[in-house]
């Protein structure tokens, strides 16, 4: 059986003028990610892995090589077209949640859906309720954002980034904000989305969490220098059950 290719980077540079300076972020990044694939992209600041993310983001356009997101090419794409692009496919989970303040939960994770004219008020809403009993915060429909503890607020940025049944999920840094006990609950859930078949992409400068992932992409200096598969995917479960309850971390 053929896997499904939700991602193909061919040859991706990409160049800043600083100045007089060229800075090359990329220089020549290729890799495949299949569908229901969990990949880690690690590296340390000034790898590139950022410019990567926006890349893949369809955030920003690489100077060349060819970039192809569920088959589509996005390199030529204007800016409309590369937005709509992203607000159907790509599903974004921030380190910051980027949560608009003073709006339930329900409204937070309608928002990708208002640019969606398929969509009827009524079908936002009950989309929107799906997505959040989905990520477990059934009980905290009608919360907003200044009710919520971090964690929380951090499932309603992946219902929001579920709700669209996006291609793939980007998770930029998704644990940085949270303490070791959140990250692991967050981590459950994205192991769990992992198990049902999610194609996830998660940027981290965090080694332990490539352990819980199916692969893991090593940059440097704007090269891959590593590209391997995970062969022992550790449990967060197992890791959460394990942690002193009330270890002040």
């Amino acid at each position: 059986m053929t896997r499904k290719e939700i991602i193909r980077l061919e040859n991706i540079k990409r160049d800043f003028q600083v100045g007089d300076e060229t800075v090359h972020a990329l220089r020549g990044i290729s890799f495949v990610i299949y569908e229901g694939e969990f990949v880690t992209i690690m590296g340390s600041s000034g790898s590139g892995k950022s410019t990567l993310l926006n890349t893949l983001g369809c955030l920003d356009t690489p100077t060349s090589g060819e970039y192809y997101l569920d088959g589509v090419s996005v390199r030529t794409m204007g800016k409309g077209a590369r937005a709509t692009l992203r607000n159907r496919k790509i599903g974004f989970v921030f380190q910051n949640y980027n949560l608009l303040p003073k709006t339930t939960a329900i409204e937070n994770v309608e928002l990708p859906l208002m640019y969606n004219p398929a969509y009827t008020a009524a079908q936002r809403k009950e989309k929107a309720v799906k997505a959040l009993m989905a990520v477990g915060l059934g009980d905290r429909l009608m919360h907003k954002s200044n009710q919520m503890s971090g964690g929380q607020m951090q499932r309603v940025a992946i219902a929001r980034a579920l709700v669209n049944d996006p291609a793939v999920i980007l998770a930029d840094e998704a644990t940085g904000n949270l303490d070791t006990r959140t990250s692991f609950e967050i981590l459950v859930l994205f192991q769990k989305l992992h198990a049902e078949g999610r194609t996830i992409i998660f940027v981290t400068h965090n080694p332990e969490i490539a352990r819980y992932s199916s692969r893991n992409i090593m940059l440097r200096d704007g090269h891959i220098i590593d590209d391997v598969k995970n062969t022992n995917i550790l449990s967060a479960a197992e890791t959460l059950a394990a942690l002193p309850v009330n270890e002040d971390y």
